[in-house]
């Protein structure tokens, strides 16, 4: 481990950005700790991934097992919590145990996994929230993502007036044009959000990752709700 390590955990680590942003924490030479629902497939992610790279199950949307599960944690330096749903709930016809899970895993799993780790933070530790820019523009079915999304910027300032000096922000990616999710949707769709967006290209997963670095690293930024989409919500 070189001097300048440090021991991140991120939760919903083991697809999409969470892998991402797992990978580059490992390839820096940092221990990290990557969670999803399934033991076996963090386990199996993690190896992947490789360097200091362990994996630990649950399932954020049973939040009273989140702080067994964590039990076996010693220092966290950095928390990201990636862990997304994603969610298509019309309020006419509106999915109560949809809304439920998405809004335990988000806003109850979250604030238990902080909870939880509470005694292994130090003076210098970073917490990075997922959140998303449906609060800010909805659409159809957005009720409830859009919702858990705006709780998620109430839930970052809480805890950064709570936990201080631990530093808490949020990020809100915009469409991240390369992932997963995205990629392998058809050209037509890709092209009318990049017509949107000012810089005339999409948020790639690389952005994000450099965006997540930042709120971690940079020790005068706190309380912050970070927007990476090329300026998308300014159309």
């Amino acid at each position: 481990m070189n001097d300048t390590s440090r021991s991140v955990v991120v939760i919903g680590g083991t697809a999409g950005m969470g892998r991402e942003i797992a990978r580059h924490y490992a390839d820096r030479g940092d221990t990290v700790v990557l969670t999803g629902r399934d033991a076996d497939r963090a386990d199996t992610v993690a190896k992947e991934i490789g360097g200091r790279s362990r994996g630990l199950g649950f399932d954020l949307a049973r939040p009273k097992e989140i702080a067994g599960a964590l039990a076996g944690l010693d220092r966290v330096d950095d928390l990201v919590l990636a862990a997304i749903s994603r969610d298509h709930n019309p309020v006419a016809e509106y999915n109560i145990e949809a809304a439920l899970h998405l809004v335990t895993l988000k806003l109850v799993g979250y604030t238990e996994v902080v909870h939880a780790l509470i005694p292994r933070f130090g003076e210098e530790s970073a917490i990075v929230l997922f959140g998303g820019q449906a609060k800010e523009r909805p659409y159809p079915g957005a009720t409830t993502v859009a919702t858990v999304n705006a709780g998620v910027l109430g839930l970052m300032r809480t805890l950064a007036t709570e936990l201080a000096p631990v530093r808490v922000n949020a990020i809100h990616p915009g469409i991240v044009g390369d992932s997963p999710f995205w990629s392998d949707k058809p050209a037509e769709v890709l092209e009318a959000f990049r017509s949107q967006t000012p810089t005339g290209r999409l948020a790639t997963m690389r952005d994000v990752v450099d965006s997540v670095d930042f709120l971690l690293r940079n020790r005068s930024v706190n309380g912050v709700s970070l927007n990476v989409d090329g300026g998308w919500l300014l159309r």
